[in-house]
């Protein structure tokens, strides 16, 4: 009906999402439980290419984010954060689970003590590892996965490129930056220049992987939505 004003006002369709029930989610957040616990233990060795300072986990870990981006997208924000929160607990528990082994009395004759001295040096730092995961991911994948949601309350279906690529930008480098500086102590970083070198090449290497893959993102989430057959308009 016409304004004051004399002007129509528009009401924007309420975004779309699907609800959990279907295989899709479980997957996925299997999946990237995984993948966060793989990047744990493997960021805790540290990694030299050339002048690229990284760590072992750099392969990893935009898995997780493509796969938040993914959950973000079809099923919104409030079961992405449950997701983050599940794959953290089981990442809390596994480090738990690493703390157990490495206590516990092994053998000791030369084999056995060697056994124990590598086990303690690859699984020995998780828990730190651990911790800046924690704090990053959470960050850095809720304020990702709240502006695309957010982008998606005033686009709608539309531009979803747009929405991956604006918020893996905020989130990886909040990620990054809160990672880096927990971490760094662990895998051996020093000085503020492999400080900086090791923040710099995160940010840029993560981002750049989710834009790679934006054209696939863009057809999983396509995909998923075909199938969902609860994909549709949020209740009010």
């Amino acid at each position: 009906m016409p304004s004051p004003s004399g002007s129509s006002t528009l009401s924007k369709p309420a975004p779309r999402f699907a609800s959990i029930g279907s295989p899709y989610f479980g997957i996925m957040l299997a999946i990237m439980a995984v993948v966060l616990i793989l990047s744990n233990i493997g960021a805790s060795k540290g990694v030299v290419l050339g002048p690229i300072i990284t760590d072992g986990g750099f392969f990893l870990f935009p898995l997780a984010y493509i796969l938040g981006d993914v959950m973000s997208e079809v099923y919104g924000f409030k079961v992405a954060r449950k997701a983050i929160i599940t794959s953290f607990a089981l990442s809390v528990f596994a480090s738990l689970c690493y703390w157990v082994i490495i206590v516990l009395p092994g053998f000791t004759d030369e084999y056995g003590t060697a056994k124990q001295a590598a086990i303690e040096g690859a699984l020995g730092p998780v828990p730190q590892i651990v911790l800046a995961s924690l704090l990053a991911f959470l960050a850095g994948q809720t304020i990702n996965s709240w502006i695309l949601v957010k982008m998606k309350e005033r686009t709608g279906e539309k531009t979803l490129w747009a929405r991956l690529m604006g918020s893996s930008v905020v989130g990886e480098f909040v990620d990054t930056l809160i990672f880096c500086s927990i971490a760094a102590s662990v895998i051996g970083i020093t000085d503020f220049g492999m400080f900086a070198n090791y923040v710099l090449v995160g940010f840029v290497y993560k981002t750049g992987v989710e834009f790679l893959f934006v054209p696939i993102t863009v057809l999983v989430v396509g995909y998923i939505k075909k199938r969902e057959p609860s994909y549709g308009p949020v209740a009010a």
